[in-house]
């Protein structure tokens, strides 16, 4: 199924643990490029963040985002380790004994000192699993929107194709004519010059320059790309590369019936197949 590179998704949960909030967002990139952003207390968790990533998205810049909130103490008040007030106090009381005229401390410079006020104590192993379950139901998320927007996406090139498929139908239609018009005219120039050429060698250069003005196989080759390019759209692997391959085919072949035109009505098939062909490379751009 066609999945767009573009989406947006966000979950988060409270616990005993504290409260989480997970984010991802995706663009387009011509690969995978993951960008996640932890705080201090789940950085060990980044690799196999990035490994469950990688085992679900194929292409895109993806940025995770988990922002932690660590629960607050309990409401019968505050958790003090008295064992580092009481070193910190004998200690301030030596290195009064030692300066002259010390500034006396209070109880609450006291307490601003790292690991007075214990954080009380968190379920690591219960913390980890909320991540990791919240990172699940973020890609579920986010997977789902990618297949909406490329279901759109599919649609936009479904309908480009068949508007370029029309304009090689017109073409080969005509073909015939614009080639029997070309030699008619031809014919015509060379007739006032034509008993001082050798009437077969004029077949035969009419011949030549028909072969190399003939565009019957370029647009055989549009055909067949526009078909290629409805059955990769069928598949169920990521296939934005191919797509992308497939545009270039296209190009070519326009191009090259743009510059093989000897007929009005041709040149503006190629500059309306390249209209075309360029619009669906657009959005391919944005297709995993």
């Amino acid at each position: 199924m066609i999945r767009s590179m573009t989406a947006f998704a966000r979950q988060e949960s409270q616990g005993p643990w504290g409260g989480l909030q997970l984010e991802l967002r995706s663009v387009n990139h011509r690969y995978l490029e993951l960008s996640p952003r932890l705080p201090e207390e789940l950085r060990a968790l980044e690799p196999k963040i990035r490994a469950r990533l990688n085992a679900v998205l194929a292409r895109g810049k993806v940025e995770c985002n988990i922002r932690y909130q660590a629960p607050q103490e309990g409401k019968e008040g505050l958790s003090l380790n008295l064992d580092l007030v009481r070193q910190l106090a004998q200690a301030s009381r030596e290195v009064d004994g030692i300066i002259y005229n010390p500034a006396p401390i209070n109880g609450l410079e006291v307490m601003r000192w790292p690991g007075v006020i214990e954080a009380p104590s968190i379920d690591q192993q219960a913390l980890h699993a909320e991540v990791f379950r919240l990172l699940e139901q973020a890609m579920d998320e986010l997977v789902d929107n990618r297949r909406r927007e490329g279901a759109s996406l599919k649609a936009i090139i479904l309908q480009r194709c068949d508007s370029a498929d029309a304009v090689v139908r017109q073409v080969l239609e005509r073909l015939p004519s614009i080639l029997d018009g070309q030699r008619q005219r031809l014919l015509t120039r060379l007739e006032e010059i034509r008993q001082e050429l050798d009437p077969d060698r004029i077949e035969q250069e009419i011949a030549l320059l028909a072969q190399k003005i003939d565009v019957a196989e370029e647009l055989d080759r549009l055909g067949t790309h526009l078909i290629e390019v409805r059955r990769v759209l069928e598949a169920k692997e990521p296939v934005g590369r191919r797509l992308d391959f497939l545009m270039q085919e296209l190009n070519r072949e326009a191009n090259t019936l743009g510059s093989k035109s000897i007929d009005s009505d041709t040149t503006r098939a190629s500059v309306d197949l390249k209209v075309l062909i360029e619009q669906m490379r657009e959005q391919i751009q944005n297709i995993e």
